[in-house]
């Protein structure tokens, strides 16, 4: 672990929570002018997933933020005129091209100890490449195929290779297209100025625990290496010199740190009644969110239905800064399905009737219906208020 200095502040449990919010875009959302890019740079990666069920949770994550911006702009936003690219983050992320210098770390990684269980036929590397340079960039299945004919994992040779290739940082992910990856080389993809690999690892990872840091505003040492899947050693190295400073938060049995500018001034602004992603960077850290917000977030997607608490895709409810409930949606036709829906407090109801219509409306709904509320008596004020 690492040796800490005396904190820099002490913080309540109330200035932290604030703290994050206004860090992750919740309150008084300082990036809503910048739009889905200005929403992306500020949280540093936005996190893909296949579940879609009100829209894909890259596409949710602005429309947490902003509100109702079209679909088809988010997705221009991501992936036109190269303002960013796909890669390894948290998870499989959307990132701000500008931080490709800061992922060299891993590219080699990733080329000194590849990690693959997949064999790859002589030559097949070299004519992916070959292929990329001739046609531009291509899926998987305009490659030559992404699959044998088996199961899921049953890459076909060129989809090794393309994918070690994206690893390695000879190629990259562009935009996505009907789900599928689409691969350019990065030598006509990545800007010039930003396409080597010249900085260290300690620089690397000094970048990214510090970016981390101002995208949560305060956090941990699990809370902040976690945002790019960095170690604990690897943020133990550098977190002395990235720009962050140690504090202390109130209830909080762990040491923490912070962003300098979050600490400048007190947040203030205007919150959001929204539901979230469960891939949301303000929840996607279960510890933390129990931490900050006292609420209990788990995906359910690939729990066994009769197992299942809170449904399928629940999604948490943010009003007042404070998470008071969650729902588990569904699409059939022009209405919006409540499936599930979970409610902390009668105060509840009236924010998540809000959210339920904004949602049902953004997604082309034009009505709400609740089937289940887990607290049977205040099913009917639910029910009245999705209709108001």
């Amino acid at each position: 672990m690492t040796t800490l200095p005396p904190p820099a502040t002490e913080l309540s449990a109330d200035e932290a929570r604030r703290i994050a919010l206004r860090a992750q875009g919740f309150l008084g959302a300082p990036e809503r002018r910048g739009g889905v890019r200005g929403v992306l740079r500020h949280l540093g990666a936005v996190q893909l997933d296949t579940i879609s069920v009100l829209a894909r949770s890259h596409e949710l994550i602005p429309y947490a933020r902003l509100g109702a911006v079209g679909r088809r702009t988010v997705e221009d936003a991501y992936w036109t005129e190269g303002h960013s690219f796909e890669y390894w983050s948290h998870a499989a992320c959307i990132l701000p091209v500008e931080e490709w210098p800061h992922f060299a770390f891993r590219r080699r990684s990733y080329r000194a100890r590849p990690h693959w269980n997949h064999d790859l036929p002589d030559g097949v590397y070299d004519q992916v490449i070959k292929q990329l340079r001739a046609e531009g960039p291509l899926t998987a299945t305009e490659l030559g195929g992404a699959k044998n004919g088996g199961e899921w994992w049953d890459w076909s040779g060129s989809k090794v290779a393309v994918e070690r290739a994206l690893m390695y940082g000879e190629v990259v992910c562009t935009e996505r297209r009907s789900w599928k990856r689409v691969y350019d080389l990065a030598e006509r993809a990545i800007p010039d100025d930003l396409l080597h690999d010249e900085l260290d690892d300690a620089e690397c990872l000094r970048r990214l625990v510090r970016l981390a840091g101002q995208s949560l505003g305060v956090g941990t040492r699990a809370d902040i290496a976690d945002y790019h899947r960095l170690k604990g050693e690897q943020f133990d190295a550098v977190v002395a010199d990235s720009g962050l400073v140690p504090v202390t938060v109130e209830g909080w049995s762990k040491p923490a740190w912070a962003d300098p500018q979050a600490l400048a001034s007190e947040p203030r602004g205007r919150h959001r009644t929204t539901l979230l992603s469960p891939f949301d960077s303000l929840v996607w850290e279960r510890a933390r969110t129990e931490r900050i917000f006292g609420f209990t977030h788990r995906l359910e997607a690939y729990v066994p239905k009769p197992k299942r608490v809170y449904g399928y895709f629940a999604m948490p409810l943010l009003s007042g800064g404070k998470l008071l409930g969650r729902v588990d949606p569904a699409r059939e036709g022009t209405t919006l399905v409540a499936r599930q829906v979970s409610l902390d407090t009668p105060k509840a109801v009236a924010p998540m009737a809000r959210a339920l219509r904004e949602a049902a409306e953004w997604v082309g709904c034009d009505s709400v219906r609740i089937e289940r509320v887990d607290r049977p008596e205040l099913t009917a004020d639910l029910v009245r208020a999705v209709s108001a």
